[in-house]
């Protein structure tokens, strides 16, 4: 009861809003209001092998596959929709520093995936790297926020010490989908001393899945740490198109 009153008298002062409507929470409302959690655009992809977003993802794999290997799942919380306050879940996270509400979302998406029998033997888990001068001046990763959490929920290895973002590129919303996998061709490289022995499913984790080019880059980079049997899948917060 302490929490609820201590909580009431910081909402007096300093009112916690939805991050969706923009309207005031009440004591049991955490980062989005009850109605729009209700309308929350839900892909409910954890339980489906495949899916619209998997399918995107592993027709890129094909393009250039030499030998066969896992198909590569892939899951979102929810289709990123940019007509809609929904959007405002991922920029919060990206553009305002709102780690909080990152983190709050980003449990969600991880009780979705460990409840599914398909990420059940996930033993690491690898966030997309930022070019080290954007996480300078951002003072973090959105998608380590994610990952983390999702680690955590899983009990898996969390390694930011696997992929690097060799080359600073252009932000992947500001340009044509033609583009896109241009400007993220071979960015991304392993660090030095990377090693994955042993491990059997790693998941790839980043805020926005769009076309697949930015995550299907850093697979070609794990490719030349581990073998082809080794499942490389997707979690995003946000997907986009449905």
């Amino acid at each position: 009861m302490s929490g609820y009153v201590g909580r009431a008298v910081l909402d007096l002062f300093i009112p916690r809003l939805c991050v969706v409507c923009g309207r005031s929470l009440s004591l049991r409302e955490d980062h989005i209001c009850l109605d729009c959690l209700a309308d929350l655009p839900r892909t409910y992809y954890s339980n489906m092998p495949r899916n619209k977003m998997a399918d995107r993802l592993n027709d890129l794999i094909q393009r250039d596959l030499e030998e066969p290997e896992p198909y590569s799942y892939a899951t979102s919380l929810f289709y990123y929709r940019a007509s809609t306050g929904y959007r405002d879940i991922t920029k919060g996270l990206k553009y305002r520093g709102d780690i909080s509400s990152g983190r709050f979302f980003s449990r969600m998406l991880a009780e979705e995936i460990a409840g599914s029998a398909l990420y059940s033997n996930v033993d690491t888990v690898i966030p997309v790297p930022l070019h080290w001068t954007r996480r300078w001046s951002r003072g973090y990763n959105q998608a380590e926020v994610i990952g983390e959490t999702i680690a955590m929920r899983l009990g898996a290895s969390f390694r930011r010490d696997i992929l690097k973002r060799h080359r600073r590129t252009k932000t992947q919303t500001k340009i044509s989908i033609e583009r896109k996998e241009a400007n993220v061709s071979d960015a991304f490289r392993l660090k030095k001393g990377a090693d994955l022995s042993g491990c059997r499913h790693i998941l790839l984790v980043d805020d926005v899945f769009t076309t697949g080019a930015t995550v299907n880059s850093c697979r070609k980079a794990l490719r030349g740490l581990v073998d082809s049997g080794v499942r490389i899948s997707v979690a995003t917060l946000a997907c986009v198109g449905n």
